[in-house]
């Protein structure tokens, strides 16, 4: 499956590339629409974990670092960040493809541009959560 990111009349799309686009609309499958997104990766690893929505990639979040910590593994659980907000669509779509670089991302986030307005945000409007 070939996931990726669009930014359409203010709200994040996601399509699955890998079916076939619509003779009618020329769009792939869409998987989600939402009005921000959310990203799970592991911050040593900068390996993605989940994406979609931020109440369901928080809730998905909060659940298996429950596990993690009940389980003693709990260098794993607080490694395990969330990062949510309008993000640009390049910079989650890298998150996707490229191995790792969520972490990268993570390192600049307070320098991103607002995903859906293309321009700076002050410092500290996107969230991240431990």
């Amino acid at each position: 499956m070939t996931l990726q990111y669009q930014l359409k009349e203010g709200h994040y799309h996601l399509y699955d590339l890998s079916t076939p686009a619509s003779k009618v609309t020329g769009e792939h499958r869409l998987r989600l629409k939402t009005d921000t997104v959310a990203i799970a990766f592991e911050a040593s690893t900068g390996a993605l974990r989940e994406h979609g929505s931020p109440q369901r990639i928080h809730c998905w979040a909060n659940n298996t670092r429950r596990r993690l910590r009940a389980s003693g593994a709990l260098e794993r659980a607080n490694d395990l960040v969330v990062v949510s907000g309008p993000l640009p669509v390049d910079e989650i779509n890298k998150c996707l493809k490229i191995d790792g670089y969520c972490r990268d991302m993570f390192t600049r986030l307070a320098t991103l541009p607002h995903g859906k307005l293309g321009h700076h945000r002050p410092h500290g409007n996107h969230q991240a959560t431990h």
